[in-house]
């Protein structure tokens, strides 16, 4: 039953904060809910007992005027979701404006994860995020002017120049034909990374960027009950060789990770064994980023 508890003081949690947004910020300009269909199901839940757990994530838009001399029609835009175990696990954010180059636009929003990472466990910290990208965001525009020079007939070929790594979450991954899809793509698509089936799933691939994105393009097409990105790693290649592409892999060719937990719920799998795999790999701090905890 205390799980169930959690959940519903997440959502009033989560309701309280929309309520807070939209009382400080009451202009569509700086807030605007882009889902209103998540916000009901999420009040829904949050005031009765046998309501079903929302299918999707509260989505919403915060516009920053910077408060900076020279910048005073920057805006960014803090395009948020909120993961229904939110404040628990952190918001979903992405800064946006028009004057940042994509290098510099994911930069910012990295060092904005670890910030969040550092600060924001547990509480509510829209207001702080905001805060955040209100005070450093400007100075993004101005970091590695060279790669906003980039033209963009140059920029269509960059794409396979990134690196990328993508965590995606499943709230459970037990069909065969699901499994072997997510191998064989990956094989076709020279992608590195692990697949751990159960409840909940967990599937990391890594590669070109390009390969990254049409593996999560044919995953998602299949039926989940709810399936995301949780994280994503942009890594620049210098030249983009295949030496350096397997330089920047933590893992082997795609392969099933088992974690068994031992036990009468064998399909739930034992997160301790998955925490070790990763930190082994140099990648504990998501673990965090999938289970909202300290793991150990």
């Amino acid at each position: 039953e205390t799980t169930e508890m959690t959940n519903r003081e997440e959502a009033e949690m989560q309701m309280s904060e929309l309520d807070l947004l939209s009382s400080m910020f009451p202009s569509e300009e700086e807030f605007t809910v882009t889902d209103q269909l998540a916000v009901a199901e999420l009040k829904h839940y949050a005031e009765n007992e046998s309501a079903e757990v929302p299918s999707s994530k509260v989505q919403f838009i915060l516009n920053v005027k910077p408060e900076v001399s020279n910048a005073s029609l920057v805006e960014f835009s803090m395009v948020c979701a909120l993961p229904f175990k939110y404040p628990t696990v952190l918001p979903e954010i992405t800064v946006r404006s028009s004057l940042l180059s994509r290098a510099q636009q994911i930069h910012l929003n990295s060092d904005l994860k670890t910030y969040l990472m550092q600060n924001c466990s547990g509480e509510p910290c829209m207001l702080s995020a905001r805060e955040w990208v209100k005070d450093h965001a400007a100075a993004y525009i101005d970091k590695e002017l060279s790669s906003s020079s980039v033209t963009t007939s140059n920029a269509v070929q960059s794409e396979d120049t990134t690196f990328t790594r993508l965590w995606i979450y499943s709230h459970h991954i037990y069909n065969k034909q699901k499994r072997k899809n997510v191998i064989d793509w990956a094989k076709e698509l020279s992608l590195s990374g692990f697949c751990m089936p159960g409840k909940p799933g967990v599937v990391c691939v890594e590669g070109l960027q390009s390969s990254c994105e049409e593996f999560w393009s044919r995953v998602r097409r299949l039926t989940w009950k709810r399936i995301l990105i949780r994280h994503r790693e942009d890594v620049s290649l210098e030249g983009g060789g295949h030496a350096e592409i397997q330089k920047q892999r933590k893992f082997p060719p795609l392969e099933e990770k088992c974690f068994d937990a031992h036990g009468a719920r064998g399909n739930h799998m034992d997160l301790g064994q998955l925490y070790r795999f990763l930190e082994e790999k140099g990648c504990a701090d998501i673990f965090q980023m999938y289970f909202g905890v300290e793991g150990h």
